[in-house]
Order: C-alpha cells, then structure tokens, then sequence
C-alpha cells in the first residue's frame, strides 16, 4: 500500500435479483386477486355486506401493492447509468413506501363505510358471505404461499407475504360474521368484522410503512447487527480507530458499507479482502467501500465530531 488512502469495494447480487425469481409468482397472485376482487365486491353488494366490500377493497389495494412491487424489481434488473450510478434499486424502497401508504387510504374509506354502517345497520344475505369468503381464504392462502420462502430477503416479498397471509385471516373473520348473521341474525356483527379488519390491516400496514420509511431515509435496515459491526472493525489487527461508518440499504435486497479505518504500520496484505468477505458472510453487507487511512497522514476531513 503505497498511497495514504485505499479504496475496496465489494459486491454481492445474490439476493439482489432474487426477486425476479417471482414473477411468476407476481402474475398469479395478481390474476387470482383480480377475478376475486370483481366476484367479491359483486357479491358485497348483493349480499348487502360490507364486511365483504370492505374485504374486495382492501384485496383491490393488494393488487396494486403487488403490481407496484412486480414494476419495481423489473426496474431494479436495469444496470446502472452514468446518471444513475446506482441504477433503480431504490424504487423497490419507494414501492414498498407507496404501497404501505395505498393501504392506509384503503383504509380510511373502509372506516368512513363501517362508522355509517353502524348506524344504519342493513340486512345481509348470510349463506352468500360464507361462500365468498371461504373461497378468499383459499386465494389468499396459495397466493401467500407462493411468497413465504422469500420474505426474509426482501422487504417488498415481506409484504406481498403478510398482506395475502392477513387477508386469509380476514377472510377467516368474514366467514365467522356470515355463519353468527346465518344463525342469530344479528347484523351488528357485519360492521363490528369490518372495525376488526381495519385493526388488524393497520397493525400489518403499521410495521411495512414504518421498515419502508426507515429504508427511504437510509437508516440502518433491522437485520444489521451494528454493535457487532462496529466491534469487528474495531477489533482488526492493525486498525487503531475508525470513524465516518455508515450502513444502509441500496434496495430491498441489498445493503452497503462505507467506513474510514486508520491502521498503524503493520497492515496485512489481505486486510480488505478479509474484511470485505467477513461483512458479506457474518453481517450480510454485500456492498462495502472502505478507505484505509495511516497516522501520518493529514488529518481527514470526514474525521470530526461535527461529521454525520
């Protein structure tokens, strides 16, 4: 090393493209969830239920979280420019963001419908709301399915996946309000599932919007361990001190790392490389860029209190 400062650079796209292994995934779930919003808000409004209109809306609101995640992993697949040095990864974060926000309008006009509802309770067609439902409990369980084994890589997979998985669990409370209105008649119960699906979708929109968030303004992403990372970096042989470490997310899939780490003389040859390859493996940071920097050198500009 005869320069003061070394840049590395590591790239691991493992799981950077993993999401387009779902397509297939992407257009089934959209086209069962297509046909089963029309058939289910149809039979809402026939049935006079607004659980199950309440159910096709929130539905409705998936399919366009699915179809704005599907758009974002095909652009994220696009190399990166001059312009855009790191190409559209981003845009998975802003999906995942815009989706999570989709959900909560979603839910205001499921609130407004439910609080008249409660005041002017309507009759509704029991045996008709078990049927839809039970068949949505279905669509939803094989569509949640097809996205289980990708959830804990991606944050748009982990919501394509809880979303469908919550929307079978309302389904489930569907079927229960048609079978307690079949054999009691008690209407009541149709509003008071629609106050439990709002619950239940704000706490599942709740945990996406604020990951999505934390992602969009480059906060570290949860599964870094950043005490771990910072008592590695600070435990390498040679490395005296490090300073101007960040950690954040280049997309859904893909997390980067730069630091400055001031070394004494004694430097092994393969310090970069093992370090590089020890972030990837123990802290999955498949993105880092570190600059070595020596005592003797002047004093780095990035090396104060006032520094982010």
């Amino acid at each position: 090393m005869n320069s003061s400062h070394h840049h590395a650079h590591s790239h691991d796209h493992s799981h950077s493209h993993e999401i387009s292994n779902y397509n297939r995934a992407f257009a089934v779930g959209v086209l069962l969830n297509i046909i089963f919003v029309v058939v289910e808000a149809g039979y809402g409004v026939i049935a006079g239920s607004l659980a199950l209109i309440a159910d096709a809306g929130h539905n409705l609101s998936d399919v366009l979280g699915l179809l704005l995640a599907w758009g974002a992993a095909s652009l994220a697949k696009r190399p990166a420019t001059e312009k855009r040095t790191y190409g559209f990864r981003k845009v998975t974060v802003m999906a995942a963001l815009a989706s999570s926000i989709l959900l909560l309008v979603a839910l205001g006009g499921i609130a407004w419908e439910t609080y008249g509802r409660f005041s002017d309770p309507k009759p509704v067609a029991g045996m008709t709301v078990i049927i839809v439902a039970g068949v949505g409990v279905v669509i939803n369980t094989l569509t949640a399915l097809l996205f289980m084994s990708g959830q804990k890589h991606d944050l748009n997979i982990r919501g394509a996946f809880l979303h469908m998985a919550m929307d079978a669990l309302v389904s489930v409370g569907v079927v229960i309000a048609g079978i307690v209105i079949l054999e009691t008649g008690w209407l009541m119960i149709d509003p008071l599932m629609s106050v439990f699906i709002i619950l239940l979708i704000l706490i599942t929109t709740w945990s996406l919007l604020r990951d999505s968030i934390n992602l969009a303004i480059d906060a570290v992403p949860n599964n870094i361990d950043m005490a771990g990372v910072k008592e590695y970096l600070n435990n390498l042989q040679s490395v005296t001190q490090l300073h101007d470490l960040h950690v954040w997310s280049m997309s859904t899939t893909e997390v980067a790392l730069s630091v400055h780490l001031i070394v004494d003389d004694n430097v092994p040859v393969n310090l970069l490389s093992d370090i590089q390859q020890q972030l990837q493996d123990s802290y999955e940071i498949n993105h880092s860029t570190i600059q070595i920097e020596r005592k003797a050198d002047a004093p780095c500009l990035l090396n104060k209190d006032t520094c982010i």
